[in-house]
């Protein structure tokens, strides 16, 4: 008895069907791209109005993040956690204290006549400040007026600020605007 012979495996068409494979993966396979945050730029500003009034100092509530990651609110250290309430206690300003924002009185529909503060927040960081603490800083900011604003949807209409109708949503933002004035990083430095 002779040895049998052992068939050999066309390979040829092997090649194709892994070529075919790749090719479908990767028309099929959707990349993770990184995005940056959701955040509305103001338009361009194409030349400044000369009449336009300065802010008055006690309007701006002035949050710096130096060099070494560390806050300095209206002049003076803070720790993060404590940003929230402080930005909250300057928009509300429940004392009408003479440092704290001014007020418009205005009608804004559900509300009738309200005191509005003239507040705005203004976020500095140093071009070395970690992008980390930078978010950190900002959602805290952001928190302190979605704070607001949901303390004052529960108050007036007896439920969440998301739950709300969106005329109900623009009167709540009307008397607790998101104004946040970002400048570029400059350098602050850091002790």
């Amino acid at each position: 008895m002779g040895k049998r012979e052992v068939q050999e495996v066309n390979a040829g068409s092997m090649a194709d069907i892994a070529f075919l494979l790749l090719i479908f993966f990767l028309v099929t396979t959707t990349m993770d791209t990184d995005t940056g945050l959701a955040t509305l730029l103001p338009p361009p500003v194409e030349e400044e109005p000369e009449d336009t009034p300065p802010v008055k100092e006690r309007n701006v509530f002035t949050v710096l993040i130096n060099s070494q990651n560390q806050l300095l609110v209206e002049g003076k250290p803070m720790e993060i956690r404590d940003l929230t309430e402080a930005v909250k206690e300057f928009i509300v300003n429940p004392m009408d204290d003479e440092n704290l924002p001014e007020k418009n009185v205005r009608e804004v529909e559900f509300f009738g006549t309200v005191e509005i503060g003239k507040g705005i927040i203004s976020l500095q960081n140093d071009r070395d400040t970690e992008y980390q603490t930078y978010l950190m800083v900002q959602n805290e900011m952001s928190r302190a007026i979605n704070e607001l604003r949901e303390d004052l949807s529960k108050r007036k209409f007896g439920k969440s600020y998301d739950e709300l109708e969106k005329e109900e949503q623009k009167a709540v933002r009307t008397i607790y605007p998101r104004k946040i004035s970002e400048a570029e990083p400059k350098n602050i430095g850091g002790n």
